[in-house]
């Protein structure tokens, strides 16, 4: 009995260690990049074949396919204007049409400038939340801090840390959900590189009107995934405003509220805004992308 006992003890070690070792291991070396794929900023264009990609003048890149559809968008319109004069119907005036060619050509052609803008300033929306809470709270805003202080509540470095009890539960369940955001703020770095790529042509649809849903999609998409930053960063100042201590349990689901927010933001975000899902599960499968 004594040896069974003494078997099953050793076990439990055996499996704390391991799981000891392991949330230590995640913690130094996986979380500090949220921080990196979540605050982006137009560094994320600073990237020579992206650039390229991208088209660095009108002769090149994703650039030149989009000025060779406005050319393409200046001859339907002059075989729909020809058509009009001989069927007697009313379209779109020369001048008019004339006027918005010159003016979202130019526009198409600086998108990349525009982009780069655009996510400095989104970034800068962000940042202030961010410095805001760490004049007032004392605390850097951001996940490393986030992991820190979870951490000290949960008493993850030691001996006595074993899975089979309620923090260790509550560790668990915070490392998957972690992990997870992981996944879900790669895929937003990702589309949000691929929505900044389709600019040119989101602009370009804007010349006619029955093109132009592309760009009104197209916007509310990318809105959405960059405002999703500052709505974190919201997150993350309500979960440091909140006291933590160690022995009360209350702290301890309050935590768990502010990493299932974290988790859902997108969701928030998506519903509020409209655009694209980047919900991950813990499976890997990705859930309805785009909203109904």
């Amino acid at each position: 009995m004594e040896e069974a006992t003494s078997l099953t003890n050793s076990i439990i070690q055996t499996i704390n260690s391991i799981f000891q070792s392991l949330f230590s291991s995640i913690d130094n070396s996986v979380y500090k990049i949220l921080d990196e794929i979540t605050f982006i900023d137009n560094s994320i264009l600073n990237n020579s074949l992206f650039e390229k990609l991208f088209g660095t003048n009108t002769s090149n890149g994703l650039l030149l396919i989009a000025n060779s559809l406005l050319f393409g968008f200046s001859i339907y319109y002059a075989i729909r204007l020809l058509y009009s004069y001989y069927m007697g119907l009313q379209i779109e005036r020369p001048y008019q049409f004339v006027f918005k060619l010159i003016i979202f050509g130019i526009v198409m052609n600086s998108s990349y400038f525009i982009c780069s803008q655009f996510l400095q300033i989104n970034n800068f929306i962000s940042e202030a939340i961010r410095e805001t809470g760490k004049n007032i709270l004392g605390n850097e805003i951001s996940f490393s801090e986030l992991v820190n202080k979870l951490n000290n509540i949960i008493s993850i470095g030691e001996s006595d840390f074993t899975i089979f009890s309620f923090d260790g539960l509550i560790k668990s369940f915070i490392s998957v959900g972690l992990f997870n955001l992981i996944f879900s703020y790669s895929l937003r770095f990702i589309i949000i590189k691929i929505f900044i790529l389709l600019t040119p042509f989101s602009i370009l649809s804007l010349i006619n009107q029955s093109t132009s849903w592309l760009f009104k999609t197209w916007f509310r998409t990318i809105l959405s995934l960059l405002l999703e930053q500052s709505f974190i960063a919201i997150i993350l100042l309500v979960i440091f405003s909140v006291p933590y201590q160690s022995e009360n349990i209350f702290s301890k689901l309050i935590y768990i509220g502010g990493i299932y927010a974290l988790i859902r933001a997108n969701s928030y975000m998506k519903n509020l805004v409209g655009g694209i899902s980047t919900d991950v599960s813990t499976n890997l499968q990705l859930g309805t992308l785009f909203k109904k």
